[in-house]
């Protein structure tokens, strides 16, 4: 088995065959679509229970960055509901979903029409969209009520960026989790906007108390746009299953 997987990118529907582009259209047209537009009509037919085959007969590819990376198979075969709702009525450029899982084998041409990228075998899939991630944040964080959302969301979009990845590492799984987990990066960034410092850098390193756990410092650098004075903060993720989580918040740093 190969390693752990936390990554952030979106989930797209694929046909891995004709012949099942072709049930698929049978089905559909058998279906109610009154006032439904393609994409309502596709997630109804998908989400009764009788068509549930045709769920586990598709190709669903997880891209990152508008880039293939992966292809998506449920661990438990009764997860491929998770799959399901990840499908929007509406999708837009803000939509994101999160992939936690195991990294398997390659995939084989037949697979997936051609495609040739590993497997997931994932065990949770979290949907959502730039705006209500920057909703759940506030509300979770009183300390984030007082910054307005668009920031949050600005704060969002630089620390993805920086962040871009295929969740594949110790390194960028940590990155990702802080990402849509962890309130605090959002409260300090958003402070440090407040007296005129921007994010300029992201750093991940071994923490100097790693053992039997394996646990890694993300470092965060904010400079001042006026003085060029760097502020360091960082905090301490433990990597070593297959979710991260939390061991200290987000604190000073000082360089040693």
């Amino acid at each position: 088995m190969g390693s752990y997987v936390y990554a952030i990118g979106r989930i797209e529907l694929r046909f891995p065959r004709p012949s099942v582009e072709r049930e698929f259209a049978q089905v559909t047209g058998r279906a109610e679509s009154v006032d439904l537009t393609d994409r309502k009509l596709v997630q109804k037919v998908l989400s009764d229970r009788q068509n549930r085959y045709l769920a586990r007969q598709l190709c669903w590819v997880f891209t990152v960055g508008g880039f293939d990376t992966y292809i998506l198979s449920p661990r438990d075969p009764g997860d491929v509901e998770l799959l399901i709702d990840s499908l929007r009525p509406a999708p837009s450029n803000a939509d994101m979903d999160v992939v936690i899982g195991v990294q398997g084998p390659v995939a084989t041409p037949n697979m997936c029409n051609g495609l040739v990228v590993p497997i997931v075998l994932f065990d949770q899939i979290y949907s959502f969209d730039r705006k209500s991630l920057a909703e759940a944040l506030v509300k979770e964080t009183p300390r984030l009520e007082k910054v307005p959302q668009k920031e949050v969301e600005q704060v969002f979009d630089a620390i993805m960026q920086v962040a871009d990845n295929a969740g594949a590492t110790d390194e960028h799984r940590a990155l990702n989790y802080l990402a849509v987990r962890y309130p605090g990066i959002y409260v300090t960034a958003a402070e440090a906007l407040s007296r005129n410092s921007s994010l300029t850098a992201i750093r991940v390193r071994p923490s100097p108390l790693s053992g039997v756990h394996k646990l890694l410092d993300v470092i965060f650098s904010y400079t001042n746009r006026n003085t060029d004075v760097t502020e360091k903060f960082f905090t301490r993720i433990d990597v070593t299953d297959e979710f991260p989580f939390l061991v200290s918040k987000l604190s000073p740093y000082y360089d040693r």
